[in-house]
């Protein structure tokens, strides 16, 4: 499973269209040869988004807005890219964004670390990753 690093690739996905929600995430997924978003440059670089073709994409968005603390922001994303190589051999070859759209209430998790919160991104996670498998 290949990683989204570039501002270009989150763009491209995040163009796309979501296939699957959850009360805090969402999942954007484009394929591999859709035609380039208008106005992202020549195309020789859209070409270029993603060199490897055969296999999934996948790239985490967590804004501040909805986790104010780094330390959350990094334990979520751990949790995506780790969901995420698990569900490798069942989603396409696809660019997909797991994109946090809510917070997490801080009074039921207080710790960003904690077990509690960790079971619960991940339970949330795998259902949202099954839901898109479809």
């Amino acid at each position: 499973m290949q990683r989204l690093k570039t501002r270009a690739q989150f763009q491209a996905v995040m163009a796309g269209a979501t296939v699957s929600r959850s009360p805090h995430f969402a999942l954007h997924r484009v394929a591999l040869d859709a035609p380039p978003i208008t106005g992202s440059g020549s195309p020789e670089r859209s070409q270029t988004l993603f060199a490897v073709r055969d296999q999934a994409w996948i790239g985490a968005l967590i804004p501040k807005r909805w986790a104010k603390r780094a330390v959350t922001r990094n334990a979520i994303k751990r949790q995506i890219y780790t969901v995420a190589q698990d569900f490798q051999s069942e989603l396409p070859a696809a660019a997909h964004v797991v994109r946090l759209r809510a917070a997490f209430d801080r009074d039921l998790y207080p710790s960003a670390t904690s077990d509690a919160l960790k079971r619960a991104v991940r339970a949330e996670l795998q259902r949202l990753l099954a839901g898109a498998r479809a």
